[in-house]
């Protein structure tokens, strides 16, 4: 009997919605915006220098630079979803371990210490998330998968940092934010019900084969034009949003309150950068994902000077922060679409990864540079230095485009 007779009626396979890779990406965002919204607030309202806030902010990311040489085992062992579930309950219990410590000085090796551990496992979530996206998405619709993404990505570290900040300022018991932030990152894997994991293309019998496709079918992505121009866009300081990183730190300058804080840079902030993600996904399916990616990048240049030139009051405060969230959202977007469409499918954790990482070099070494900024030149400082690096960057990124396309730069 023809087996083909059981499947003819079957409905064909109908990829996730966008939306599902939002929710599933959450908590990799709420990890991050806990760290860099609440413990920065908290921290420097107790006096520790911005510099020093700076620094544990620094360590929360070296993790997301790093995360490609262990990207590999999303790829190569068990399956994408149990490496969800695993990453998962290490990045909740991060955040819960958080709620024992005190706000002072001698808090923050130990708190650096589980913060990077926090990392170390959301960035194994942020891969398996990343894998499933690039085989369960048209290659016509990346874009816009690419936006939902990132939405939930920023959008969750918003939404981490503000409801943490708030829940500080509000709750008195210590335990409070760590307790519903974590809590909130397992409700985060119902979401797995909603995607299909696809059969892997680079698994062999033995480890040995496995890891020889998995290397290959990189360096098949990498040697090609589209993939060096991405490479190339890793290492820029264009639409980092490191200075984002340091708002509640720098608060003070524009006389914001804990409130204002928690609202501009919390809950409000991740749901205007998820729309700016939403709307770069929308505009790079229709169009250069390369150039998009530019235009982004010239917003939040234009919104750090904006900053910088007009009055320091709160509610100049809460305008341009939400604007340069927008812009965040965009670049962010902008960034993953080209990337998704230069590594195809396959080992797709891997290479997601690899970009990925090294694009995070650009947000750590800028947000140092701000945070000595601050401190030299005072806050209008580090955001003239941070639009001048962006400047550079998008004058180094269009003549190389120009070059590319001139036809001079060839696949290796």
């Amino acid at each position: 009997m023809n087996k083909d007779l059981y499947n003819i009626n079957e409905p064909p396979h109908q990829p996730a919605h966008p939306f599902v890779f939002l929710v599933l990406i959450l908590p990799f965002g709420v990890i991050s915006g806990y760290v860099t919204v609440t413990f920065a607030y908290l921290f420097s309202k107790a006096g520790i220098p911005v510099a020093a806030v700076a620094a544990l902010v620094g360590a929360s990311l070296l993790p997301q630079v790093f995360k490609f040489l262990w990207a590999p085992l999303v790829d190569s062992s068990f399956t994408v979803k149990k490496w969800y579930l695993f990453a998962s309950l290490i990045t909740a219990g991060s955040i819960l371990a958080t709620g024992i410590l005190p706000i002072k000085a001698s808090s923050l090796p130990l708190l650096t210490v589980i913060v990077v551990a926090g990392n170390v496992a959301s960035s194994f979530l942020g891969m398996a998330v990343n894998s499933l996206a690039a085989h369960d998405t048209p290659e016509e619709k990346k874009g816009n998968m690419s936006g939902y993404l990132q939405a939930g990505n920023l959008g969750g570290s918003g939404i981490g940092g503000g409801a943490g900040l708030w829940l500080a300022e509000h709750i008195n018991n210590p335990w409070a934010p760590a307790v519903v932030l974590s809590g909130a990152c397992l409700l985060c894997c119902v979401g797995l019900f909603f995607v299909k994991e696809h059969p892997s293309t680079v698994r062999a019998a033995d480890a040995l084969n496995t890891l020889k496709n998995l290397l290959m079918d990189l360096w098949d992505t990498l040697k090609t034009r589209l993939g060096v121009l991405a490479m190339i866009l890793c290492f820029l300081p264009l639409g980092t949003g490191a200075a984002s990183n340091l708002w509640s730190a720098v608060s003070g300058d524009w006389k914001a309150s804990a409130d204002t804080v928690a609202f501009a840079t919390g809950v409000m902030s991740g749901l205007i950068t998820a729309a700016g993600c939403v709307l770069g996904g929308w505009i790079c399916d229709r169009g250069n994902r390369q150039i998009a990616y530019v235009a982004f990048g010239l917003t939040e240049v234009l919104c750090a000077i904006g900053m910088a030139l007009c009055p320091h009051t709160e509610l100049m405060y809460v305008a341009w922060t939400s604007l340069y969230a927008f812009s965040l959202g965009l670049c962010y977007a902008g960034f993953s679409a080209f990337v998704f469409e230069a590594i195809g499918k396959g080992a797709a954790a891997t290479k997601y990864t690899v970009y990925a990482s090294l694009s995070n070099a650009p947000i750590y070494y800028m947000t140092i540079v701000d945070g000595w900024a601050q401190t030299r030149w005072h806050s209008d400082g580090m955001l003239y230095t941070e639009a001048t690096c962006g400047i550079l960057g998008i004058v180094f990124f269009l003549g190389l485009l120009y070059y590319a396309t001139r036809g001079k730069m060839s696949a290796v």
